[in-house]
C-alpha cells in the first residue's frame, strides 16, 4: 500500500478508536449521544483536516501564489459546526439543565480528531486518555466533594390552615436546609396559600428526609421538592 494511503487510512482508524473510546462511556451512562456519536464526530473532523492535509493535490494545477493555506481555518469551522450538535444534546427539564457534560465530550472529541487528522497522534492519544479519565474517574471524585445541593420547594396548604413562615422555616431548618428567595401566594379562588423557595443543604438525602416530613403532616396539601442541579 502507499505510504499516503497508509496514512490516511492509520488516522481515521485511530479516529474510530478515540472516539469510540469516549462514546464507549457516555453510552455505558444512558447518554442518547453514545457510542455512535462520538465516533462519527471525530472520524468527520479527522476527514475534514485530511483535506486540509492534502489540499495541495486536490488543488493541482493552480499556481501557488493564488492559494493561501491555513489549517486553523478548517478546524475552527469544524468546533463552529460542532456547537450546533452540542446545543443539541443539552436538555431543559424544568429547573435542572442535563447534557452539560455530553456537550463539553462531543466538543473535546471533535478535537481530537482535529488533532488526529493533521497528524499529531501522540497528542490525540493524550486527549483521548484524559477525556476517558475525566469521563469516568472524575464522577467518582466529584460524588465525593463535598458541595451544596439546590432545589426548588414548593408548599401548598388549606388558606385558614397554613404554616406561618417561622413555623415552616424551622421544619426546613431541622433537616440541615437554608432556604432564600421566598415567594407567597393565594391560588384555588383563595383557598390554597402557597409558599416557593430556594433550598440548599449539603446532603442530597437531607431533601429525601423533608419530604417523609411534609408528607407526614397533615395541614399539608401539595408539596414539591425539585433538584436544579445538571
Amino acid at each position: 500500500m502507499d505510504a499516503e494511503y497508509f496514512t490516511v487510512v492509520a488516522r481515521i482508524l485511530l479516529s474510530v478508536l478515540a472516539g469510540g473510546l469516549i462514546g464507549l462511556e457516555r453510552t455505558y451512562h444512558g447518554r442518547p449521544a453514545g457510542f455512535r456519536t462520538h465516533t462519527l464526530v471525530c472520524v468527520a473532523s479527522a476527514l475534514l483536516m485530511q483535506f486540509t492535509a492534502a489540499q495541495w493535490g486536490v488543488l493541482g494545477g493552480i499556481p501557488i501564489e493564488t492559494v493561501r493555506v491555513d489549517p486553523t481555518r478548517m478546524a475552527q469551522g469544524i468546533m463552529t459546526g460542532i456547537g450546533f450538535l452540542g446545543a443539541g444534546v443539552i436538555i431543559k427539564e424544568g429547573l435542572t439543565i442535563r447534557g452539560l457534560t455530553t456537550a463539553a465530550s462531543i466538543w473535546i472529541t471533535a478535537a481530537i480528531g482535529i488533532v488526529i487528522g493533521i497528524g499529531l497522534y501522540f497528542v490525540g492519544f493524550l486527549g483521548t486518555i484524559v477525556a476517558v479519565g475525566v469521563l469516568s474517574v472524575f464522577r467518582v471524585l466529584e460524588k465525593a466533594t463535598p458541595s451544596l445541593r439546590y432545589a426548588r420547594l414548593e408548599v401548598r396548604f388549606k388558606r385558614a390552615e397554613h404554616l406561618v413562615e417561622d413555623e415552616l422555616k424551622e421544619v426546613v431548618a431541622a433537616h440541615g436546609i437554608t432556604w432564600f428567595n421566598v415567594s407567597y401566594g393565594l391560588e384555588g379562588d383563595g383557598r390554597i396559600y402557597f409558599y416557593h423557595m430556594t433550598v440548599r443543604t449539603r446532603r442530597q438525602d437531607n431533601f429525601r428526609a423533608l419530604a417523609e416530613t411534609l408528607n407526614g403532616m397533615e395541614r399539608v396539601l401539595e408539596f414539591s421538592i425539585e433538584p436544579t442541579g445538571d
